[in-house]
């Protein structure tokens, strides 16, 4: 069917479930004064794509919605007053729009991220404010650069704060997009990696990525005495805390002055801890979320710098989008989620 010049493809989610994906046609969106119109060329999916389309993260959503945030596309409109970017640059949105430089606002916080509460990637075309979008890397693979706003970012933030330096130990917990994106960052960064996993092949895959230890948290419940164990007793420096209810164990496997970045909730949202295991140990512990503009455009330097190339666990086309997320929460294969467009 020939779409009409005013018209695109969106796949929409008219309930909260995976089974309520459906494409659907909408009005093409065109570029307002400083606004760059973007024809999507990959996105990427995050657990917080996943959790949002099931109903359980921001569940008085109004329906129908289109999810995701990140993604890449080539610049086909140019808004009044654009001088950032050209027609035919590929260009990548930031995942929280007005987030340029300093501290993240209240406001921005809640009403200002991408697939949720504002309209989400998974459609043929997106505007965004030119200011609140970067230059993709020349570097990546369209696909490659789909995964930057939030799974890449997250990490080089979570590492960042918590002054990822030549010879200290990061723990990372899993392999998702941040636990790989943090593994690479590291150990390109002069670091260790203590990282947690699941199966002898998930295991296998984090060695060659430079992985200097491997716990299997399923072989090793207690994984925390297992990962001071490969620190000498020590701890680890910087904990990548992507799992949630896992914090107590991380806390227990952090060194003196350490710090733990809580990322996500993968796992659950609520952990029991003792105030002495921060008290005492005097650990440092941050929410992290995301980045600004001004994070993503030095962590954009790095990536071409130390030559990181994220890891992708599967392709599926737009019309597939459903058969995507149930592999987002299946999580079997390591790696970034990809949706194509192009």
């Amino acid at each position: 069917m020939t779409k009409a010049p005013d018209q695109m493809n969106a796949m929409q989610a008219t309930a909260f479930s995976i089974n309520a994906l459906q494409m659907a046609q909408v009005p093409r969106p065109r570029a307002k004064p400083g606004e760059i119109v973007l024809k999507v060329i990959a996105a990427s999916l995050n657990y917080r794509d996943l959790s949002i389309v099931t109903g359980a993260y921001f569940p008085d959503l109004a329906l129908p919605y289109v999810p995701a945030s990140d993604c890449v596309g080539t610049v086909v409109e140019l808004g009044e007053g654009v001088t950032r970017f050209a027609l035919g640059d590929r260009v990548i949105p930031c995942y929280i729009q007005g987030w340029r430089d300093g501290l993240l606002t209240q406001e921005q916080r809640k009403t200002k991220t991408l697939g949720a509460p504002m309209t989400g990637v998974l459609q043929d075309y997106v505007a965004v404010p030119a200011e609140d979008a970067v230059a993709a890397p020349a570097g990546l693979s369209d696909e490659e650069a789909a995964t930057m706003p939030i799974a890449a970012l997250t990490a080089w933030h979570c590492l960042q704060t918590g002054g990822v330096a030549a010879g200290k130990t990061v723990l990372t917990q899993g392999t998702g997009g941040v636990a790989l994106f943090a593994l690479q960052f590291a150990k390109a960064l002069g670091a260790r990696v203590v990282a947690l996993t699941s199966t002898p092949e998930k295991a296998e895959m984090l060695r060659a990525m430079g992985a200097d230890h491997v716990v299997n948290y399923r072989e090793t419940p207690n994984w925390a005495a297992a990962v001071r164990a490969a620190t000498g007793g020590k701890g680890v420096e910087i904990v990548v805390e992507t799992t949630g209810h896992t914090l107590s164990q991380s806390l227990d496997a952090c060194a003196f002055n350490g710090f733990v970045g809580i990322i996500g909730f993968v796992g659950g949202t609520e952990a029991t801890v003792s105030i002495r295991q921060i008290i005492g140990p005097k650990i440092r512990m941050e929410g992290i979320v995301v980045g600004s503009r001004a994070m993503m455009e030095t962590m954009m330097q790095a990536i071409g710098a130390l030559g990181i190339r994220p890891i992708i666990a599967g392709r599926y086309p737009l019309a597939q989008a459903a058969e995507a997320f149930r592999a987002l929460k299946a999580a079997e294969n390591p790696g970034k989620i990809i949706i194509n467009l192009g």
